[in-house]
């Protein structure tokens, strides 16, 4: 019984044993399938993450495509003409306004021209793609049989310059094969003689961009011009553009706009009357400026002969791109004596009243100086002299400054300097013979002579004296509109203060009474009072001392109304044939458009 039990016990351990050993590999192959399981996860979310990650990056870079580099793959997925049209800037446009209806008018615009070229190498047939060409181009067909069959294996022929599109896209319905087109900017002036030599002109450059040569295209050609873009791709060493590669696109900035102070009516006005007048007195070409004496900005500004900026091929001579109103100095004759003038009063050595006695001709440094009428007048005022313009009267005042101060004068109301209007080139004039020894000198530039100025310092200086003494820098540019819509606005300058209030008042006095003598009578208009004064100079040789024999020019400068000026005007004839005076030539022109000019500011009559 005993041993039976035995067995029994042991038989039950042994379970027992083996139970628990089968318990502890179950809980070891738990426990081994748990670890399993918890690397399952970790991986499984370890691939998730990258997965996310991943997918993160492409999202950030299909954004980046789609939205910050959308312009650079428009670019990429646009023809050629879209692609320069991101990267060429568009050239500023000149623009002058027209009061009577608000609106600003273009004097120089932009629009599309084309270079049609050729690539030889790549045309099978030279004459059926000449002849084709021709058709439309309107150019011989031998001419282009030359330039597509001579040079076979060239691979750029430029064959015509400066074609519109609309004519481009008939050439390319013909799908002529080794033909291509460039495009660019050219430039266009719609409106015509309205004052060439103030816009200016441009030409292409070596790159065919376009650059300002002469009047506001060529002082402001930098602003207009505007910047150029840039586009550049990463490419591998074959030179294949990398998808993923980096790109980059600067789009090009256009041109600021630039608009003139002209007036629209007031120029057309302005440029018809100076061609009348150049035309009835048979000048070789003449001048007008128009100035609102309070600011000096510049209301008409124009010459004749001009020239149509849009058609250069008729120019003959290249000197007419010269602007006359402030490139071309001269001596101005008589009207520097209301300089010389308004000098003596302002430093009291003379007034209105003062005499002196006129004996026809003074003898100075071996010289002998006479009134252009060639007479004695005996006791005059200051009045009469600027009156009848005697030479004689003007040293009379010249003498009493002395020759320092005198000069001094000169060069405070702006001879021998540029006026820094914004048109170049821009002559300073010479003034420089006053500093030569001798009173000669001085003499004869107390009546306009031996010196040389320009047009626009000549306005410039009167309109120091409508202005009530203060002389005003003239200018010509109103505004300038960035490419990004901010405005810079040209605001009026005071240069110095020249003369006394007292002393403009005193001298616009006398040149009313100039106006309504004998010399200005024809610069007048009815119901206003009108200040100015007539110059006749002589034509100095070139290259040799003296004066040519039968050739003068004649100038009118004056003011109005008298009393409250609201413009200053200068009319100027070169070698009028017809007559050499100027109080028969420039005066009438002056009076005419003064006339214009009252009516049109609506300025009531003050007399």
């Amino acid at each position: 019984m005993l041993g039976v039990g035995c067995i029994v016990e042991v038989g039950l351990a042994l379970s027992s044993l083996a139970r628990r050993c089968t318990m502890v590999r179950m809980r070891q192959r738990y426990l081994q399938e748990k670890a399993e399981t918890h690397n399952t996860a970790r991986r499984f979310w370890f691939l998730v993450f990258v997965l996310a990650v991943v997918g993160f990056i492409f999202v950030l870079r299909l954004a980046k495509f789609q939205i910050l580099d959308k312009s650079m793959y428009q670019v990429l997925a646009s023809d050629q003409y879209d692609l320069e049209s991101k990267l060429l800037p568009s050239r500023g446009r000149i623009l002058i306004k027209d009061p009577m209806d608000g609106k600003l008018y273009p004097l120089a615009a932009n629009r599309d021209s084309w270079q049609v070229f050729a690539e030889p190498k790549n045309i099978s047939d030279p004459v059926v793609t000449a002849h084709e060409l021709s058709g439309v181009l309107g150019i011989p067909d031998v001419d282009l049989i030359a330039k597509l069959a001579d040079k076979p294996d060239d691979p750029y022929e430029p064959i015509t310059r400066d074609v519109e599109t609309a004519v481009v896209e008939e050439l390319r319905s013909k799908n002529l094969e080794g033909i291509g087109y460039a495009r660019s900017i050219a430039r266009l002036y719609p409106e015509k003689n309205m004052g060439g030599q103030v816009v200016g002109v441009v030409t292409q450059n070596d790159q065919g961009a376009l650059e300002g040569r002469y009047g506001v295209e060529y002082t402001f050609d930098e602003q207009l011009a505007g910047h150029p873009g840039s586009f550049s791709v990463e490419t591998d060493r074959a030179g294949r553009r990398i998808i993923f590669g980096q790109s980059k696109l600067i789009e090009a900035t256009d041109g600021d706009d630039v608009i003139l102070t002209l007036d629209r009516s007031i120029q057309f006005q302005a440029c018809e009357r100076i061609r009348q007048g150049v035309l009835n007195y048979q000048a070789d070409n003449g001048t007008m400026i128009v100035m609102d004496s309070d600011t000096g900005a510049i209301l008409a500004m124009c010459s004749f002969p001009d020239f149509d900026p849009s058609n250069l091929k008729e120019v003959e001579d290249v000197g007419i791109f010269n602007n006359p109103a402030t490139f071309v100095a001269y001596e101005p004759g008589s009207v520097f004596k209301a300089i010389t003038m308004a000098g003596g009063l302002n430093e009291d050595k003379v007034n209105p009243n003062t005499t002196y006695e006129d004996k026809g001709f003074l003898e100075i440094d071996d010289f002998t100086i006479k009134n252009s009428d060639g007479k004695v007048h005996g006791i005059k005022t200051m009045t009469e002299v600027l009156d009848e313009s005697l030479n004689t009267g003007s040293i009379f005042v010249m003498r009493q400054l002395g020759k320092k101060v005198f000069q001094d004068y000169v060069k405070e109301f702006g001879f021998g300097e540029s006026t820094g209007i914004e048109l170049r080139p821009e002559s300073s004039g010479d003034i420089s013979s006053l500093e030569n020894k001798g009173e000669i000198f001085a003499a004869t530039a107390s009546y306009g002579q031996g010196i040389t100025v320009t047009p626009v310092q000549l306005i410039a200086a009167f309109g120091a004296l409508a202005n009530y003494g203060k002389l005003m820098r003239p200018y010509i540019v109103s505004e300038i509109i960035h490419a990004d819509g901010t405005r810079e606005v040209t605001e009026p300058k005071i240069v110095r203060e020249v003369i006394t209030q007292r002393s403009a008042q005193l001298i616009t006095r006398m040149l009313t009474s100039v106006v309504e003598g004998t010399h200005g009578e024809l610069a007048q208009v009815p119901g206003y009072w009108v200040a100015g004064k007539t110059g006749t100079a002589q034509v100095a040789k070139r290259g040799s001392r003296g004066y040519e024999a039968n050739k003068f020019i004649t100038t009118f400068i004056g003011y109005a109304p008298a009393d409250e000026p609201e413009f200053v005007m200068l009319v100027k004839l070169e070698n009028p044939k017809t007559t050499m005076w100027a109080a028969s030539s420039a005066a009438p022109i002056f009076g005419d458009m003064a006339k214009y000019l009252l009516n049109y500011l609506n300025i009531k009559p003050t007399r």
